[in-house]
């Protein structure tokens, strides 16, 4: 008889998770806040398409320059935050053997494994002090190294998210030189990419992506309703 050969199962994960979290957090904030601006403009009776282009060219320009600033700092902050824990945990096997043998210990025991079992593995994986490490910082602390290149990609991602997002709502002032028609037919564009990206965010990230549409319009609106109420007042 000849040998069954076994193949394991595909698997399919997506590997996506940090570039869909900052087009999310660009987009978001890109679709919404553009979108306030020009409306409130318009409905404060902005005589030209003009001046709604201009300021909200403005933002969009400092949002996205603020946006993936923020990004770029926030993914240094944790590429930081890793490396000093890190040598903590150097220090501390070096150190305190023991404590760091008996967190081994406890970590693995949160597993299911038996007293017995988790000594054993401790006593194997303290004769090596760089995967000791690592087991520490992703089991005690739950940190993951980070890609050295991650915050500059995040600056990107995020600010130019932002650009994107920004010009679909001022895209009508743009093209349409009645300030009233291009306020409405702005109201109908936003609405139809925040029906689009909602759809788009649930499907890239493993969720239902009609329930993540519907979250992405209820959320957007509220966002956009206001901000559009305090540029009106402001204007």
């Amino acid at each position: 008889m000849a040998e069954e050969i076994s193949y394991p199962h595909p698997e399919h994960h997506s590997n996506l998770s940090g570039f869909v979290r900052n087009v999310i957090i660009g987009m978001a904030d890109g679709l919404t806040v553009p979108f306030a601006i020009a409306a409130g403009l318009a409905s404060a009776g902005a005589a030209t398409s003009t001046i709604v282009i201009a300021a909200v060219l403005a933002e969009i320009a400092a949002g996205s320059i603020s946006m993936g600033l923020g990004g770029f700092l926030a993914t240094k902050t944790e590429h930081d935050h890793y490396f000093a824990e890190r040598a903590r945990e150097e220090w501390e096997v070096e150190n305190k053997p023991a404590d760091e043998e008996q967190e081994v210990v406890d970590a693995l025991r949160k597993y299911g494994l038996s007293r017995e079992e988790s000594a054993s593995v401790a006593a194997s994986i303290k004769t090596r002090k760089k995967d000791w490490v690592d087991f520490m910082m992703r089991f005690e602390l739950g940190l993951e190294e980070p890609d050295d290149r991650e915050a500059l990609w995040s600056a990107v991602t995020i600010g130019g998210s932002y650009i994107v997002g920004g010009l679909i709502p001022l895209t009508p002032y743009l093209l349409i030189h009645s300030v009233y028609t291009a306020f409405f037919t702005s109201i109908g564009v936003t609405l139809l990419a925040l029906i689009i990206f909602g759809y788009l965010r649930g499907y890239f990230v493993g969720n239902r992506p009609i329930r993540s549409m519907i979250q992405t319009v209820l959320v957007g609106s509220i966002a956009a309703f206001a901000a559009f109420i305090l540029a009106k007042l402001a204007s």
